[in-house]
């Protein structure tokens, strides 16, 4: 009869201990996470003139997955964008059209010779969405403006005569003269003595002049053509965001930047909030759980071993 109580205790042992393993196997598996798709980047960017519309153009593959392109709300410039659309656009297999583009460089002459020295006969140019070709000058289109004015100063002087005076006396003599538009001050008489007795003065006079001259000019020109490119299985998405002015937050002081909701982790001053001993990682729950099995097994062995011992 003893030697059948132990063996029942022992299989019951046995049997917890292997629902306990079991049990702590379970808790400890953690679900696998979803793969997330690899990021997207845009082959070209527009933005509207007033800033109340980016878009963004993908050109993607059949191996890639537009879940990657980004949808999240983004700020700038003082402006809070917000995805309101994404389209999709079958690419053809060759995507050409017309294409003007404008450009300016500086001149030191406007000598039309000079200018058209500048400007080669074509060009090649890449648009913002990538389409490559070959453009020519349009010569109805090129023209030069000032593109600014500078000013110089230099002396200017004169001299006059004054003769037949009684005596030398400067109060005979004008103490300022107009010569050529310019105003000139007296600045030295020369006294020199007639045969009657008279005198003639020859007086000196100096000024400033100031001129205006062309600092340079600007020279634009269109260029026009066709471009384009060969798309090998691309698929566009364009995605549009619609953007919102952003004002300025009426509570905050001029020239204070600082956020009170951000504090220093380092700073000892700084009170921390308690900490839940429920918030647990799950890794730390995983790790608790085969340890509190072994001990509801050496409990549980226990007791059966008393429990043997005074059926003896």
């Amino acid at each position: 009869m003893k030697q059948k109580t132990i063996t029942h205790a022992a299989r019951l042992l046995c049997v917890l201990a292997l629902a306990m393993t079991m049990t702590t196997a379970a808790f400890a598996a953690d679900p696998p996470e979803p793969a997330q798709p690899s990021p997207c980047y845009p082959t070209a960017v527009t933005r509207s003139e007033d800033g109340g519309e980016i878009r963004k153009m993908y050109d993607l593959g059949p191996e890639d997955d537009p879940a990657g392109i980004p949808r999240s709300d983004f700020e700038q410039e003082g402006y809070h964008y917000t995805l309101t659309d994404l389209l999709k656009q079958e690419l053809p297999a060759n995507e050409s059209r017309q294409h003007t583009e404008t450009v300016s460089v500086p001149s030191q002459s406007k000598d039309m010779g000079a200018v058209l020295a500048l400007l080669p006969q074509t060009k090649e140019f890449i648009t913002e969405d990538g389409l490559a070709g070959t453009l020519a000058l349009k010569l109805d289109t090129v023209k030069v403006e000032v593109a600014g004015y500078g000013s110089s100063t230099k002396s200017v002087t004169a001299t006059r005569t004054y003769p037949g005076l009684a005596n030398q006396d400067t109060q005979y003599i004008p103490k300022s003269i107009s010569d050529n538009g310019h105003s000139l001050t007296l600045q030295t008489v020369n006294w020199q003595t007639e045969g009657d007795g008279h005198f003639t003065a020859v007086a000196s006079y100096s000024g400033s002049a100031t001129s205006s001259y062309v600092k340079g000019y600007t020279v634009t020109a269109d260029y026009a053509g066709t471009v384009s490119r060969i798309n090998l299985n691309k698929i566009r998405y364009v995605a549009i965001f619609e953007g919102t002015a952003l004002e300025p937050d009426p509570t905050e002081e001029p020239g204070d930047t600082t956020d009170p909701s951000l504090t220093d982790p380092a700073d000892p001053t700084v009170p921390t909030e308690p900490t839940d001993p429920t918030d647990a990682p799950t890794g730390e729950k995983n790790n608790v759980l085969p340890v509190v099995a072994v001990v509801v097994v050496v409990l549980l062995g226990g007791g059966a071993f008393y429990f043997i011992k005074r059926r003896r």
